[in-house]
C-alpha cells in the first residue's frame, strides 16, 4: 500500500505549479488539490489506479505463470461481478514476493503476492481475499482516506496562508505542498483506518458469497494468518498496515453471526480446482518474474 502514494503524489504536484500559487486565494487551492485527490468521476479515477498499479508493479513484477495468473483473474472478476462496481476494468495479478499481502488501486486493480497466494488452501479462501481488496475499490476507501488527509492539512494551513494576504511565498507555497504530500505518504505506510479494513472484511465476505463460495473463507485465511510469527519479515507490511488478524476474527465472526451467513456455509470451497492450479507454483517461485 505504502508505494500508491508516490504515483498519487505526482499529480497534486502537476495539479498546482509554484508560479500559478500567486493567483490563488486558499479556497481556491483547497479545490484545486482536493480534486487532485480525490477524483471527480470514474475515468479520473482509473487513470490514477494505472498510475498507482504501475508503481506497485515496477517494485514487484507478476509471476512467470500464466496458468495460476488466468485463473486467478477468473475468480477475481467473478466476485467483482457481483459487487456494487460490475462494470469497472477489473483486472488482477498474483506479483513476486514473499510477503504475505494484498493491496487495490484505484479503478479496478488488485494485486496479492506469491507468498499469500501459497498460505491459501481453496478457491473459497482466495474468493475472500480478492472479495476484501475488491470492496476497498468499491467504497473507494484509498481515495476518501486521502482526501480527509489533504482536507486536515490544509485547513491547518488555512490561516497562515491567509496572512501572507495573497502574496507570493515560494517557501509557504512549498511547505503547504510537503504538508499535502506528507499526508498522502503517511497513510499509504500506515494503512487506511481499522474501520475501513473491518468493512472491507464484512463486504468481502458478502461479495464471496453472493458469488456462490463458502463465506467463511476469508476467516479461514485470517485463523491461519494469526498462527504465523508476527515478527516474521513477510508479516511486517500487513501488520502494519491492518488490524491484527485476532482483532478482524473477533468482528468479522461478530459480523457473519449477526448476518446469519451460516446458511451459505454449504457453498463450495473449491479446494480440488485451487490446487490443481497452484500446486506448481513453489517450483516456479525461483523462476524470473514475466517482462512486460
Amino acid at each position: 500500500m505504502r508505494r500508491l502514494a508516490f504515483a498519487l503524489l505526482g499529480l497534486a504536484a502537476v495539479a498546482l505549479p509554484a508560479a500559478a500559487l500567486a493567483d490563488l486565494d486558499i479556497g481556491c487551492l483547497f479545490n484545486s488539490i482536493k480534486q487532485a485527490v480525490m477524483p471527480a468521476d470514474e475515468q479520473q479515477e482509473a487513470a490514477i489506479g494505472r498510475d498507482a498499479a504501475a508503481t506497485l508493479l515496477g517494485a514487484s513484477k507478476p509471476i512467470d505463470d500464466p496458468a495460476v495468473q488466468q485463473y486467478v483473474n477468473k475468480v477475481g472478476l467473478w466476485v467483482a461481478l457481483h459487487s456494487d462496481r460490475p462494470t469497472l476494468p477489473w483486472r488482477f495479478a498474483v506479483v513476486d514476493s514473499d510477503d504475505i499481502d494484498a493491496f487495490a488501486a484505484p479503478g479496478g486493480y488488485v494485486l496479492l503476492t506469491r507468498g499469500l497466494l501459497l498460505h491459501l488452501h481453496s478457491e473459497s479462501e482466495l474468493a475472500g481475499v480478492l472479495g476484501h481488496e475488491i470492496s476497498h475499490v468499491v467504497l473507494k476507501h484509498h481515495l476518501n482516506a486521502l482526501q480527509k488527509a489533504a482536507r486536515l492539512d490544509l485547513a491547518g494551513q488555512a490561516a497562515q496562508y491567509e496572512a501572507q494576504q495573497k502574496g507570493y511565498n515560494s517557501a509557504l507555497d512549498q511547505q503547504l505542498m510537503d504538508k499535502v504530500s506528507n499526508a498522502a505518504r503517511n497513510l499509504y505506510s500506515t494503512g487506511l483506518d481499522k474501520d475501513d479494513e473491518l468493512a472491507a472484511d464484512r463486504a468481502g465476505v458478502v461479495l464471496a458469497a453472493r458469488s456462490g463460495y463458502d463465506p467463511y473463507g476469508l476467516l479461514a485465511v485470517l485463523q491461519a494468518l494469526e498462527s504465523l510469527d508476527p515478527k516474521s519479515s513477510k508479516m511486517q507490511l500487513l501488520l502494519a498496515t491492518h488490524p491484527s488478524p485476532a482483532d478482524r476474527i473477533a468482528a468479522l465472526s461478530a459480523a457473519m453471526n449477526a448476518g446469519h451467513m451460516d446458511k451459505y456455509g454449504s457453498q463450495q470451497e473449491g479446494q480440488e480446482r485451487f490446487g490443481e492450479v497452484v500446486k506448481g507454483l513453489v517450483a516456479t517461485a525461483g523462476k524470473p518474474a514475466a517482462k512486460n
